[in-house]
């Protein structure tokens, strides 16, 4: 099998879907033997935040001389970034070899309780980090924790960045009820650090950090910063201390010095997020997945406070998100908008985000244009440009920009349909 035909077979796999339930992926462990209980995990749930958390915790414990494996979703570009040591990719022919290897496992499964995409590949990150004996494992959720696949894991802490609203029509419509399944990776014992400040958020942590036995660390909103970050935004300084109180907590277990810490937060790279690309006439591009309302937020505030002046937007979303509230949160800043559609069957109408900026702000010229090629040019003599709305938009940005390489077709793998409950 061929690195492309094992990418045709992970597509395969989107027919089954998307379910919540742990049953599949303990099964799969076990038929794989369990490489789960060979490793160390720090576990990341929350709405915002989780990748940047997780490279920041990567970047420290590899700065430490630990073997640190990475996992965490969606990618960009490629599907080997989901899948990282030392923020190596994994190989194509490892995939490969992977895939090989697990594919006789999935026939033990009745037609009707198949594997799907993300519990396949969640068994394959395990068993990679396993054969690759890894020290410790960041291992980031997929969507939610309770019954996200990737909590069949006991860490040796867990971490919940924050709780704000998205995916509402799974993980439930206020913000309790999304805390309740975020807060599902808490195991007894483990200690659990978060920032969030949510009061019916943080009320339903504590609760449930309190009947498990798991101590819990608050981290500030307002928190000093560790180091020097070489991320953009004020976001990041409450990520990195999220990260440095999980690296305190853990240091009976896993010592690492302040000159680890240091040289790790001055070195962690997560692109697509506040990313800055210079041009070669001078201008300037920011990329950033800012795909729900709190995200559109924060993008605001770097926007105003550490890149002033009026960009050009170029902006794209999926239409199961709050694109309405995004666009009203974005709309005072741009002098001028192209809506675009992005590369998903889950794409927001053109039409339907341009007509929304407009009503937001009626200064705003805002046009729909048919693709992000099309509205690359059509901006690029404008010095500033910010593209945002969808990490699948960031990430064909990343690919149009050359800022990294093509895959065969792999963005598409992010697609997936909406969860079932798997009981």
């Amino acid at each position: 099998m061929t690195y492309s035909e094992t990418i045709q077979f992970l597509y395969s796999l989107r027919l089954f879907g998307a379910k919540f339930g742990l049953e599949n992926t303990l099964k799969l462990a076990a038929l794989a033997g369990n490489p789960q209980q060979q490793l160390r995990f720090i576990h990341v749930a929350g709405t915002n935040g989780k990748g940047s958390v997780c490279a920041m915790l990567e970047a420290i414990y590899r700065a430490a001389g630990l073997r640190v494996g990475l996992f965490t979703s969606p990618h960009l570009v490629s599907f080997r970034e989901r899948i990282q040591i030392n923020r190596e990719l994994i190989s194509e022919d490892s995939v490969a070899q992977l895939v090989r290897e697990i594919q006789p496992k999935l026939k033990q499964f009745p037609a009707d309780h198949h594997p799907t995409f993300f519990e396949v590949v969640t068994l394959l990150a395990l068993k990679f980090f396993a054969d690759r004996k890894c020290d410790l494992v960041i291992w980031e959720t997929g969507l939610g924790g309770r019954l996200d696949a990737t909590n069949i894991v006991t860490p040796l802490a867990s971490v919940i960045t924050n709780i704000a609203f998205d995916h509402q029509q799974w993980l439930g419509d206020t913000l309790d009820k999304i805390a309740a399944e975020k807060a599902g990776i808490i195991k007894p014992g483990v200690p659990i650090v978060t920032a969030t400040d949510a009061p019916a958020a943080l009320a339903v942590i504590e609760q449930v950090a309190a009947q498990r036995h798991a101590p819990l660390t608050l981290v500030p909103s307002s928190p000093t910063p560790a180091a020097p970050l070489p991320l953009a935004g004020d976001h990041q300084k409450i990520n990195a201390a999220l990260a440095l109180a999980a690296v305190q907590v853990l240091q009976p277990r896993i010592p690492v010095s302040a000159d680890a810490i240091r040289a790790g937060l001055a070195t962690v790279n997560w692109p697509g997020r506040l990313q800055l690309v210079p041009q070669p006439d001078g201008g300037r591009i920011l990329l950033d997945g800012a795909h729900n309302p709190a995200g559109a937020t924060v993008l605001r505030a770097a926007l105003e406070r550490d890149f002033p002046g009026h960009p050009v937007l170029i902006f794209g979303a999926l239409a199961d998100k709050n694109w309405r509230e995004i666009c009203k949160i974005l709309a005072p800043l741009p002098a001028k908008v192209f809506t675009v559609p992005v590369a998903s069957k889950r794409s927001a109408e053109a039409a339907d985000l341009a007509a929304a900026f407009r009503a937001a702000n009626p200064r705003v010229e805002a046009t729909a244009i048919a693709s992000l090629t099309d509205a690359i040019t059509a901006c690029k003599h404008d010095p500033y440009i910010v593209i945002t709305g969808s990490l699948y938009l960031v990430g064909e940005a990343l690919e149009r920009l050359g800022l990294s390489p093509s895959g065969p077709g792999e963005r598409g793998l992010n697609e997936w349909t909406a969860p079932q409950i798997r009981q």
